[in-house]
């Protein structure tokens, strides 16, 4: 099982990649803060990283600091609400015009965030897509947009 530094450096160089910067540009974006060499250290595991840094590297990479620490093993981090619904990735492509660009970034964001590729389906939690529905002002168009490729409400 890798160290507790190890699984750090495999998130903070996942999010690296996601933000699509090399070690380079994150040295260059950070006015040389950020060393190449010693984030590609911490990557790696081999240096452990000071909360206070921590913090400014996430506000270089533009996320949350929860976002560059991994998540404990065991840790229960799906929605206990049971109010989800399931999305099939596959009739994605059926989508179009602005409510279903919308969507699809939406859900490919999800994909990121999850670093979740392989998946058929996708699930998420039904209150994200009404926010989504109120974000986007059009809630008739937007669900009917969502009926197009739900699978099933989870209850």
């Amino acid at each position: 099982m890798a160290s507790y530094n190890e699984r750090v450096g495999e998130r903070l160089r996942s999010i690296r990649r996601q933000r699509e910067f090399s070690l380079q540009d994150v040295q260059s974006l950070s006015e040389g803060e950020f060393k190449a060499a010693v984030l590609g250290a911490y990557e790696r595991g081999e240096r452990s990283l000071s909360v206070p840094r921590l913090h400014r590297l996430a506000g270089y990479y533009g996320v949350p600091v929860i976002q560059l620490l991994p998540p404990e093993p065991g840790a229960v981090t799906a929605d206990q609400s049971g109010n989800k619904v399931t999305i099939d990735l596959s009739r994605l492509d059926q989508l179009d015009g602005p409510v279903g660009e919308i969507l699809e970034r939406f859900l490919a964001s999800i994909q990121v965030e999850r670093q979740d590729f392989n998946g058929k389906v996708l699930t998420v939690r039904a209150d994200d897509l009404l926010l989504l529905s109120r974000l986007i002002g059009d809630g008739d168009t937007f669900s009917e947009r969502l009926d197009e490729v739900r699978v099933a409400n989870r209850p």
